[in-house]
C-alpha cells in the first residue's frame, strides 16, 4: 500500500476573514479535491513589480492524493484572488492509514 500524500500550498489575502478562508477551504474539500486543509497566518516577503514587499497572508496547506492533485491545482489557479497565486506542491511520506484516508476523502 502506498503511504504518501501530496501537499499543495497557496496563500490568500490577509484581509480575508477567518470565515472567508474557511469557506474557501470548505468548497475544495466539499468538491472532493482535497481531504483537509490547514490554515494559518504567515508573513511573506517577496519581490513584485520591481519592489520588495512584506505582507501578512493566510498560508493554506492542502492534503490530497496523487489522483486529485492536478484538479486541485487547476481549481486554485482558476479561482484565486491573486493575479499570480503561489502554488507549490510536493509529495510527502505518511502513515499508510493516513494516506488511505486522504485517497478516499
Amino acid at each position: 500500500m502506498k503511504s504518501s500524500v501530496w501537499v499543495v500550498e497557496t496563500t490568500l489575502p490577509e484581509n480575508w476573514s477567518e470565515a472567508m478562508v474557511g469557506e474557501w477551504c470548505y468548497k475544495l474539500v466539499d468538491a472532493g479535491l482535497m481531504a483537509c486543509a490547514h490554515r494559518s497566518k504567515t508573513t511573506s516577503t517577496y519581490r513584485w513589480e520591481g519592489a520588495v514587499h512584506s505582507d501578512r497572508e493566510w498560508l493554506i496547506q492542502c492534503k490530497t492524493s496523487e489522483s486529485k492533485k492536478q484538479s486541485l491545482i487547476d481549481e486554485i489557479q482558476n479561482n484565486h484572488p491573486y493575479d499570480l497565486p503561489m502554488v507549490i506542491f510536493f509529495e510527502t511520506q505518511s502513515t499508510a492509514e493516513y494516506a488511505e484516508w486522504v485517497e478516499h476523502n
